[in-house]
C-alpha cells in the first residue's frame, strides 16, 4: 500500500449498499478532508481497486451481490491496503474472522460518525508510522532462514515457500522485525497510547502471524508472549 504525502488527502473507498449509510459516512469523512468514494457492490469495489488502489476501504459485511468477508479476502489477495469493516453483525465469531482476513478494525451500526473518523485516523496514522520507521531504501528482512519483503507484503519460507500477507500483517510483522529481542505493549504494535483492554485484534494479528510463520503458538520459538507485558521477536534480523 502506497501511502499518501502527509498534505495529501487520504483516499477511501466506502462499499455500503444503502445509500443513506453510504452519504452519511462519505460527508463526516469529507468533513475531515478525506476524499471518498462509495461503491455499492462488491465487484465494484475489487474492480476499482485494481485499477487504483485507496488507502483504506470502509465494508459493509452484507452486500447484494457477495459477502463483505469475502471482498476482504480477494482484496488483501489483490490489492491489499487498509480495511475498516464497519457492519450491522455483532458477532464475535464475525469480528475475529474479519481481522484473521486482515482487516485492521471493526465497527458495528449504528455507529457515532465521529467515532468512525477516529478509527479511520488511528488505523492511517499506524500505517504513516510504521513507513516512517521502515529503514530508508531497507526494505528486505532476513532472520532464522525466512526473509521478508515489507514492499511486496510476503515472507520466503526457508524452503523456499512464497507466502502471502495482507496489510495489517505485513505492517505488525515490520514492526516486530523492526525491534528484535524488545518486548513491545499490545499499544505500541497497535501504534496508539489508550487501548481498550478487551480490544483483542493484536493477538489475532499475532496468532495469524505465527501460523504463517510455522510458529508453534504453544511453544512458538519466533513470535514469544511475555504475559502481562507484550509480545517479543526472539531472532536476530538483519536488513537490507
Amino acid at each position: 500500500m502506497t501511502l499518501p504525502r502527509p498534505d495529501t488527502p487520504a483516499t477511501i473507498f466506502v462499499l455500503e449498499d444503502e445509500p443513506d449509510i453510504a452519504r452519511l459516512i462519505c460527508a463526516s469523512l469529507s468533513d475531515y478532508g478525506f476524499r471518498c468514494e462509495h461503491l455499492s457492490t462488491g465487484r465494484q469495489l475489487l474492480s476499482r481497486a485494481r485499477q487504483t488502489t485507496p488507502d483504506l476501504c470502509i465494508i459493509d459485511l452484507g452486500l447484494p451481490d457477495m459477502d463483505g468477508m469475502q471482498v476482504v479476502r480477494e482484496l488483501q489477495e489483490g490489492s491489499p491496503c487498509a480495511v475498516l469493516i464497519l457492519t450491522g453483525r455483532n458477532d464475535v465469531t464475525d469480528r475475529v474472522l474479519g481481522l484473521e482476513l486482515g482487516a485492521d478494525d471493526y465497527i458495528v451500526k449504528p455507529f457515532e460518525p465521529r467515532e468512525l473518523v477516529a478509527r479511520v485516523r488511528s488505523i492511517l496514522r499506524r500505517y504513516h508510522r510504521a513507513a516512517a520507521a521502515e529503514p530508508a531504501e531497507r526494505t528486505i528482512a532476513r532472520f532464522a532462514g525466512w526473509t521478508f519483503d515489507g514492499a511486496r507484503h510476503s515472507l520466503t519460507a526457508p524452503d523456499g515457500r512464497e507466502i502471502g500477507l495482507s496489510s495489517s500483517e505485513a505492517g505488525l510483522l515490520a514492526s516486530l522485525l523492526r525491534r528484535p529481542n524488545k518486548i513491545l505493549s499490545r499499544e505500541q504494535l497497535l501504534g496508539e497510547r489508550d487501548v481498550d483492554p478487551f480490544d483483542r485484534s493484536i493477538d489475532v494479528r499475532i496468532s495469524r502471524l505465527r501460523r504463517k510463520l510455522d510458529d508453534d503458538p504453544q511453544n512458538p520459538k519466533l513470535i514469544k508472549t511475555v504475559y502481562g507485558a507484550g509480545y517479543l521477536f526472539s531472532a536476530q534480523v538483519g536488513w537490507e
